[in-house]
């Protein structure tokens, strides 16, 4: 796998080089002499690895939003939405170039004496190698770092679960450290740089974050406990202004380009039937008002989805905004939008569902707490956020709350974002009226996906045989 550390330095010289034009970062101040860098430094290594965790958030979101029915395509049949093998080597590769990048900004940090650029590299490398594990299971990892060695074997999907929560724990273990010889560098954090807070407070609240997670995801499996992902939330996000997201780009928000590529007939972008539905009142007999938070009215003023694999059922041949599509008007998705990794909303819905077995005040709580600061962070009107709390098909009181109720919210919640997918797995598709796409190519839903061809080609000796995509990962089982 030629995308091994090799390259490491190149890969991060030339991502310094490319973001130089981001506004309030520390590549600002390499503008005006670009070649005095030839070693990576701490806070260019920190700024690469930064801005690389939002955009391969970006990168893995845009893989798993049709299977979670959050955007569909104008054309019927299409490869995503109706689940056909697709290559994804571009993104294999991006996640493992921002792997050796905060590889190596933790040898220099542990050679250094840093606890905290060690730290942030742990949950650096994690974030990373847990999006590679979610959409691939068994993957390169404990040999993936050796610089002579080309052709890694690959882990089991259950040990690279394991290697991740491992980076998570010593990443906690060094952030709760305050004696660091060199602190981190806010102008070089393009995730908590400009918080106005503690930075290492803010990734020690992250790296717990990234725990409940990875506890929670194995809610299928003898291995959850529900004890330890409660502790892990407490630790974590209190408030939204600790939720981790990534806002500095060259030119705006990924997804803003999607829709203003959209509003120029380019076609990317379109709203699926199954979240419209969900928020127009359709699918629950009750509206919710963060629609208009996400998307914009139809020319026929209405709100209405695409059919995962149907197509636009308009007469405008796709180029008439007669279906609903990513808005850059949005909170989460305007020009200068942040991408949210990881979210306080999040945080309060894995702490509903980790509680309602045995604490069900604690799981409502949670609950309402968690529809509240998404609704905020949508910037939902308050008269809006109080119908919403207070209707009784919300509303349901402790002894009512179920899974289904918590999962059917979060999901709200997590739009856009890769962890999503996950969530669909665990419940197993249950959402209501959640259907197999039209024209789907699999007779049942997605769980995993095909192997990139460039890996095949790089370390095809290593690489597992294929099996179909609607086998489960371990923790899916």
């Amino acid at each position: 796998m030629q995308n091994n550390i090799k390259y490491t330095i190149f890969s991060a010289l030339i991502a310094t080089l490319s973001l130089q034009s981001c506004k309030d970062s520390y590549f600002d101040k390499l503008a005006d002499n670009p070649n005095q860098v030839t070693v990576p430094t701490l806070p260019s290594l920190l700024a690469t690895s930064t801005a690389k965790a939002g955009i391969n958030s970006y990168n893995v979101a845009s893989i798993i939003v049709p299977y979670v029915q959050y955007t569909a395509n104008p054309s019927a049949s299409a490869a995503g939405d109706t689940y056909q093998s697709i290559d994804f080597s571009s993104t294999w590769d991006a996640l493992y170039f921002a792997m050796a990048d905060a590889n190596e900004m933790k040898k220099l940090a542990t050679s250094q004496g840093s606890s905290e650029y060690k730290g942030v590299a742990d949950v650096l490398i994690a974030y990373n190698l847990i999006m590679v594990n979610d959409l691939w299971g068994n993957a390169p990892f404990s040999q993936a770092f050796n610089v002579t060695n080309f052709t890694p074997k690959y882990d089991s999907g259950q040990e690279v679960y394991n290697q991740s929560m491992a980076l998570v724990d010593e990443a906690i273990a060094e952030l709760a450290k305050t004696n660091a010889t060199i602190k981190l560098t806010p102008a070089s954090d393009l995730i908590y740089g400009t918080s106005g807070t503690s930075e290492r407070a803010n990734w020690l609240k992250f790296a717990y974050a990234l725990k409940a997670r990875l506890l929670n995801k194995v809610s299928k499996t003898s291995a959850y406990n529900a004890t330890a992902v409660l502790n892990a939330v407490s630790n974590s996000f209190t408030s939204n202004a600790d939720d981790a997201a990534m806002g500095t780009f060259v030119t705006r928000n990924f997804w803003a380009s999607v829709a203003i590529a959209n509003a120029s007939q380019s076609l990317g972008g379109w709203l699926s039937e199954q979240l419209i539905d969900q928020l127009n009142g359709t699918t629950y007999g009750l509206f919710d008002p963060r629609i208009a938070k996400i998307t914009d009215k139809t020319i026929n003023n209405i709100y209405i989805g695409t059919v995962n694999g149907a197509g636009n059922r308009g007469t405008g041949g796709n180029t008439t905004k007669d279906e609903c599509y990513i808005s850059v008007n949005s909170p989460w998705t305007s020009p200068t939008s942040p991408i949210f990794i990881a979210t306080y909303a999040e945080l309060k819905f894995i702490e509903a569902e980790a509680a309602l077995a045995t604490d069900r005040p604690r799981a409502y709580a949670a609950y309402l707490a968690a529809i509240g600061a998404n609704m905020d962070k949508f910037q939902v009107a308050a008269a809006d956020k109080a119908i919403y709390l207070a209707d009784p098909r919300v509303a349901v009181g402790a002894a009512s709350l179920t899974k289904d109720l918590i999962l059917k919210e979060k999901y709200v919640a997590t739009y856009l974002n890769p962890e999503a997918w996950n969530d669909a797995r665990r419940y197993d598709y249950k959402y209501k009226d959640f259907t197999l796409p039209v024209n789907a190519v699999l007779t049942d839903f997605i769980r995993r996906l095909d192997y990139p061809q460039g890996e095949r080609s790089k370390n095809g000796s290593n690489v597992p045989v294929d099996v179909p995509r609607t086998t489960r990962l371990w923790w899916d089982q």
